[in-house]
């Protein structure tokens, strides 16, 4: 027997969608910003954060199509859903991520041969500083909605901006220590480090979604959540084995095999069953539970122990 509940964290897939367009508005807007930075300025490491907000407006539109994917229902090709739709969207941003590091890195190997004096760092500055407040606030929500709703497309986008914040903390770091200094060296320096952070954000993620699409289980302090529920129907005399969990973005899943003493009738066996399933979302939020029941002096039910390998 299972339980199909819907997820209530998923039950409104397609409202996620507006996050992504929040993404794109703040991609254009800080897109925007910081080319004026560079413009201003000619400092290679703005011009490094500007590459990145350009990756970040095609990483947010990659995450508006699958978020659209993503919420559509099942039907007869997708009996479990479209969810798996937004590993691609966080695979994508990675592989993006890595390209617009090669590309910084270049331009920063470039100038530290063919350094160029900076100009007016002072607006420059104040410019890209708007643009890293913006990309400040959106990360915090997209972290927050992302976490909230179990999307990787959402926490991935926001774990993105969040990197390009930090980035542009460097990059005033580099740039307020060329007018301080005179050293323009430290410009294209600030931009390879840039480079190296970005390059580890990117391999971060494509990690992540390599292991999603691969069903990884569900974290371990959540197995043992669903142990510590077993052992209150072990004091029942019932017994478990074949534990099996996995993740499929939003959406998880847990199966196991019950063992009920043999002269249970099949009602009072059936009524266990789903105040297991209820107890195990209880524990550990919502999810599709899963149960096969099988007598437990029977030793058939035993054949199949070797599941829980």
């Amino acid at each position: 027997m299972s339980s199909n509940q819907t997820p209530k964290g998923i039950s409104n897939r397609a409202s996620l969608t507006r996050f992504a367009w929040l993404s794109i508005a703040a991609a254009i807007l800080t897109i925007l910003l910081k080319s004026g930075a560079y413009l201003l300025t000619g400092s290679v490491g703005l011009l490094s954060d500007a590459i990145e907000s350009l990756i970040n407006l095609v990483a947010a539109g990659m995450a508006l199509w699958m978020l659209t994917i993503a919420a559509r229902p099942p039907d007869e090709s997708h009996m479990y859903g479209h969810g798996k739709a937004e590993y691609f969207s966080s695979t994508v941003e990675g592989i993006l991520i890595l390209v617009a590091a090669i590309g910084i890195a270049f331009t920063a190997i470039e100038r530290l041969f063919n350094p160029i004096p900076l100009e007016q760092l002072g607006i420059g500055l104040g410019v890209s500083l708007v643009a890293t407040l913006v990309n400040f606030v959106i990360s915090r929500v997209l972290l927050s909605v992302g976490k909230k709703n179990r999307s990787i497309t959402l926490e991935a986008d926001g774990h993105h901006l969040m990197t390009d914040v930090w980035t542009s903390v460097g990059v005033f770091g580099g740039v307020g220590a060329v007018a301080l200094t005179g050293w323009q060296i430290l410009d294209p320096l600030v931009a390879l480090a840039v480079a190296i952070n970005i390059v580890w954000t990117g391999i971060q993620l494509i990690r992540r979604s390599v292991a999603g699409l691969m069903d990884t289980s569900l974290p371990q302090y959540e197995q043992q959540q669903i142990e510590a529920v077993f052992d209150r129907y072990r004091e029942k005399g019932i017994d478990f084995h074949a534990l099996r969990t996995r993740e499929a973005a939003s959406r998880r899943f847990v199966s196991v095999h019950v063992l009920v003493p043999g002269d249970w009738t099949v009602h009072d066996s059936h009524h266990i069953a789903e105040d297991l399933e209820r107890d195990i979302r209880a524990a550990i939020g919502d999810a599709v539970v899963i149960t096969h029941l099988e007598p437990i002096e029977d030793e058939i039910s035993l054949h199949d122990i070797q599941l829980d390998r």
